[in-house]
């Protein structure tokens, strides 16, 4: 049996995974208020938020080394096994999460949790690599990382339905079953790599493996496959344009994923119900910004445009994008211009996040690129669990002005890491020494 246009069903099955994955981190969000309710009816308001923010940096924390972790597992075990671990253990995570009366339990199960949800993004930026030519990559994160959006979209009214039937401890559990059912599709269709997949077309399998490579970067690797070890990795700038990027704009993210609810609810006064139906507006921006950015690159590519110039631009774009924005934040006025203003925000992210994560698989291949993608996530994790940490204290009284403007000054990070670190975004190669000379 031969299925025409393979990857995109494979990429299109990632981002189902990425919409699962948002579902299940979102719930703790989403349900906090009747969660804290339920477990600390004596604690104030802004005993609470210290509360949410230490369990949301222990997710953060476990996330971010889950990425390295993930990033080493999946060049080890390959796409296909990895995705099946990463989603398997998360989705049993999820549901423990019903078993929680503490902090310390809420803590085990949400680390675990982190743990293996960090490896959605390493294996997607993998099986990117493997299953499309340099041109498509763009478009192909973009399509992936609209689950994230989608997720983020579906999640918050999805969780704040359940809630009027359903005790918090049941939507956890019902949540985590769906994870489980996507591994029987995952495992049918993702059987190998493209070199020997059974059912793709000949045709397909030309356009994926000869497109991965410029003609001149096909001689190069024909000649000179460069998979740096770990040391040699971060001796080049250019991997740490990729990290220093990386770590810059990821916070702005979980600026809005941990906090746009308990924003909502100390700001306006919304109870989960209400949140649920403002909530999941920003989310509608940040999936056009998905989009748009891959779909902006993958012309501008076909234009004859390098990549180079293309990944600087959108990248560029994103940031300009999301700064007056996060500016704006000072004082949005109402709920909804507050919640159309933080769609924009999540825009110009995704239009620039997409263009970012492609940067490891435009500089190095074969098992380099997990790793690179494993420790650039880290970082953007342990960046944002320091920004999570800051939160309680940075909005003391319910003023998150000092947030956006700290989010607005790493957007402007964000763009001088990739501009001044990588110099040429290209395939890199390993230096031969003759004479003390570069060769």
């Amino acid at each position: 049996m031969k299925v025409k246009g393979l990857r995109w069903w494979v990429i299109g099955l990632i981002a189902f995974a990425t919409i699962i994955n948002y579902i299940d981190r979102q719930t703790l969000n989403v349900l906090w208020p009747d969660i804290a309710d339920d477990l600390y009816p004596d604690k104030t308001s802004d005993e609470r938020k210290e509360i949410y923010s230490y369990i949301s940096i222990i997710f953060v924390f476990s996330y971010a080394f889950g990425q390295a972790i993930f990033g080493k597992i999946f060049d080890w075990i390959g796409t296909r096994l990895g995705f099946a671990l990463s989603i398997g253990v998360w989705s049993i995570a999820t549901a423990l999460h019903a078993l929680a009366t503490s902090f310390g339990i809420f803590a085990l199960f949400r680390s675990i949790l982190g743990i293996a949800e960090a490896g959605n993004w390493p294996g997607a930026a993998k099986a990117n690599s493997e299953w499309f030519p340099t041109n498509e990559r763009a478009f192909a994160q973009g399509l992936f990382n609209s689950g994230a959006a989608i997720g983020g979209i579906i999640s918050i009214p999805l969780i704040a339905f359940l809630s009027i039937y359903f005790s918090w401890q049941y939507i956890f559990i019902l949540v985590g079953l769906i994870g489980l059912l996507w591994l029987l599709p995952w495992f049918v269709l993702v059987k190998t790599t493209p070199d020997s997949h059974p059912w793709l077309t000949d045709e397909e399998r030309e356009y994926i493996l000869n497109g991965q490579f410029s003609l001149n970067e096909k001689k190069e690797k024909e000649t000179n496959t460069y998979n740096p070890s770990t040391k040699e990795l971060f001796g080049h700038k250019e991997s740490w344009g990729v990290i220093v990027a990386t770590a810059a704009i990821d916070p702005i993210w979980w600026l809005f994923v941990f906090w746009i609810p308990i924003y909502l609810n100390e700001v306006y006064g919304m109870n989960v119900q209400s949140i649920g139906l403002y909530g999941w507006v920003p989310y509608v921006g940040a999936m056009f910004g998905a989009w748009f950015g891959g779909l902006f690159a993958q012309n501008r590519l076909k234009k004859g445009w390098s990549v180079d110039k293309t990944r600087k631009m959108v990248i560029t774009l994103g940031c300009v994008i999301m700064l007056p924005a996060l500016l704006a934040m000072a004082n949005p006025g109402g709920p909804t211009s507050a919640v159309l203003i933080m769609a924009v925000i999540l825009f110009g992210f995704q239009t620039a996040i997409g263009n970012i994560q492609t940067l490891p698989s435009d500089i190095f291949n074969g098992k380099t690129v997990g790793t690179l993608s494993g420790f650039s996530g880290m970082a953007a994790k342990l960046g944002a669990a320091a920004l999570t940490y800051l939160v309680p204290w940075l909005t003391s009284g319910g003023n998150y002005t000092p947030a956006f403007v700290i989010g607005a000054a790493l957007a402007i990070i964000t763009a001088l890491s990739v501009w001044f670190l990588i110099p040429n975004i290209k395939l890199l190669k390993k230096v031969i020494l003759l004479n003390g000379k570069e060769k």
